[in-house]
């Protein structure tokens, strides 16, 4: 395969030439695994980690390669390794709030084209899920797609999607079947050459088996899930980039438990286009939604026109995230004045050395 299978374009060369590094080649993020990454790069597949230089200058994880990223790479001569010395511009990121107490943020994928996001037709199914995963992709900058899998669980399809419509307007919605192949097709469809694919989605909503049926082999292991919740356990422990068959590439991500959203409130306006309508209408700007006159929100709930349980969780949402912009905006300053006082006894500490050696 070559660089442009792997979605590599002209723009990224002069982005590559701008960074001055004589010896490096471009390479994709296929695989991480503890900070070591397998790497796809005109001279193969290479073991790669990145520079004493790069760790110097960004202490943040984000910064850090993540699978789907470009990055510039210089091969280590007579082996099967390289040193990783830029990541290039992301097109688009999946992030979330890493889950410690931190400003850190996780980087899941990057340079993806189309989400799918994966919610199984069992026990897994919940729609205040899909506007959660809806928000972060549309954080992300990616086209979202929702794959509603196991249909062959499902009795009455119809009235699934249409309570997914309900909740992702104008989003594509497709039911289909890892295990018996109905409805694969229409989303092969999304994989074109150099364009990137993600599965979302929770522990046991079949992530894996959509993957491996698209790949049209097993490579990636799959698990029983629990017969009471429809729940299962990490069988995907790691994320990793493979090309598909007719073109284009996927990446299989393990199931997110604690799905903590992060972005500005035009992702959360974009997954919640009704709510916001009714938002537009309301008499005074600075409605609460609780008792002011005019308040078109408090009409519609009392007509029935808009979910009450959908309003709460756009409320909750929108909480959320503001919660996480302040954590992230206070830990930061918090993280850098450490910094910057770390560094302040490192120039002492070498000062005072200079000065015993005279």
């Amino acid at each position: 395969m070559t660089l442009e299978d792997y979605g590599w374009s002209a723009a990224r060369n002069t982005e590559l030439a701008a960074l001055t590094l004589p010896d490096a080649v471009p390479g994709r993020i296929l695989r991480e695994y503890r900070h070591r990454y397998s790497v796809f790069t005109t001279a193969g597949i290479l073991d790669a980690e990145v520079t004493g230089t790069f760790r110097h200058h960004h202490p943040r994880q984000e910064d850090f390669p993540a699978v789907g990223d470009w990055v510039a790479l210089v091969p280590v001569p007579g082996e099967e390794k390289g040193r990783i010395h830029a990541v290039l511009l992301r097109k688009t990121a999946f992030t979330r709030p890493d889950p410690g107490r931190t400003s850190e943020m996780q980087v899941m994928a990057a340079n993806v084209d189309t989400v799918f996001l994966v919610s199984g037709l069992d026990g897994d199914f919940n729609l205040r899920r899909i506007e959660r995963y809806l928000t972060m992709a549309y954080d992300s900058g990616a086209n979202p797609v929702i794959v509603l899998n196991k249909c062959d669980l499902e009795d009455d399809l119809s009235t699934r999607i249409a309570e997914v419509e309900g909740v992702a307007y104008g989003v594509p919605i497709h039911g289909v079947s890892s295990v018996s192949g109905v409805g694969l097709e229409r989303i092969k469809g999304y994989a074109m050459p150099g364009k990137t694919l993600v599965c979302l989605g929770s522990s046991g909503a079949g992530k894996s088996s959509l993957v491996n049926a698209l790949l049209g082999n097993t490579v990636m292991e799959i698990g029983e899930v629990r017969e009471d919740d429809s729940r299962g356990r990490h069988t995907t422990t790691h994320r990793e980039l493979f090309p598909l068959p007719d073109g284009g590439l996927i990446i299989d991500t393990p199931g997110i438990r604690e799905l903590q959203v992060s972005g500005s409130g035009e992702n959360l306006q974009a997954a919640f286009e009704d709510v916001e309508a009714y938002l537009a209408n309301c008499r005074f700007r600075d409605c609460t939604h609780s008792g002011e006159a005019g308040c078109a929100v408090e009409a519609a709930l009392e007509s029935g026109e808009l979910d009450a349980k959908r309003f709460d969780a756009y409320q909750r949402l929108q909480k959320e995230i503001a919660y996480t912009e302040r954590r992230h905006s206070e830990n930061y300053a918090y993280e850098e004045r450490k910094r910057g006082k770390e560094l302040g006894k490192m120039y002492k500490r070498i000062q005072n050395e200079k000065q015993n050696r005279r």
